[in-house]
């Protein structure tokens, strides 16, 4: 009787890197090195230091205008956003831009990006991991931009841009000041509700308009 034949070797698979603080020591020097936001989405889509890259479609980097004065920072890529490389483009990015016309703003007055630049499987929220890998990309992004007004949406931006674990319902429309490193000037940022989170509790679109009407008031008193 022919020996049963042995079974074949398992495939080798390229090990997914782990974010941890040499991960995060990486991106700070790669990040410090861009001088451009061309050079610096080049090199987050050269980044192997965040898992996320491994299991996303596209890089999500930025939509808008970079000179426009005013940057909104959100949590992460969903499932729309991964497909199209844009933030912002899903039912909480289209319910954003409802919120921005209110106030006379559109995408050509203002630039969008995320804390995390590539969605998480399953559009879960991003781990603290993936965040703080990618927070010197994000650093970077809004030294380059320098941005007069940051508005942070949602409990994850806030928290990664001011250090604060409060949650957002309790920090929301309170002006503060986020210090960026490559910057010599705090730049005024005010927390938000996210969109993704009025579009499952619309009873909060009140306070999201009072926090748009501080935020229109802001603008135009620079």
């Amino acid at each position: 009787v022919a020996a049963a034949p042995l079974p074949s070797p398992p495939v080798a698979r390229a090990a997914i890197p782990m974010a941890g603080p040499t991960q995060v020591l990486r991106a700070q020097e790669i990040a410090a090195a861009c001088t451009t936001l061309d050079e610096l989405r080049a090199a987050l889509a050269a980044f192997d230091g965040c898992p996320l890259a491994a299991t996303a479609t596209n890089l999500v980097f930025n939509d808008g205008n970079p000179d426009s004065g005013l940057m909104l920072v959100g949590e992460a890529p969903g499932a729309e956003e991964d497909r199209a490389g844009r933030p912002f483009t899903g039912a909480a990015g289209q319910l954003l831009d409802r919120m921005l016309a209110s106030i006379g703003i559109d995408r050509t007055r203002c630039l969008v990006t995320n804390t995390v630049f590539w969605r998480p499987p399953g559009n879960r929220s991003p781990t603290e991991a993936e965040i703080q890998v990618c927070l010197p990309f994000l650093h970077r992004q809004i030294a380059l931009v320098r941005p007069r007004h940051l508005v942070l949406l949602g409990g994850p931006a806030a928290k990664a841009l001011t250090g604060s674990a409060a949650g957002i319902t309790r920090i929301r429309g309170k002006w503060t000041q986020v210090q960026v490193p490559g910057l010599d000037a705090a730049i005024a940022a005010l927390p938000m509700l996210h969109p993704a989170y009025l579009l499952a509790s619309p009873g909060a679109k009140r306070e999201a308009w009072a926090d748009l009407r501080a935020l229109r008031r802001s603008i135009d008193a620079a």
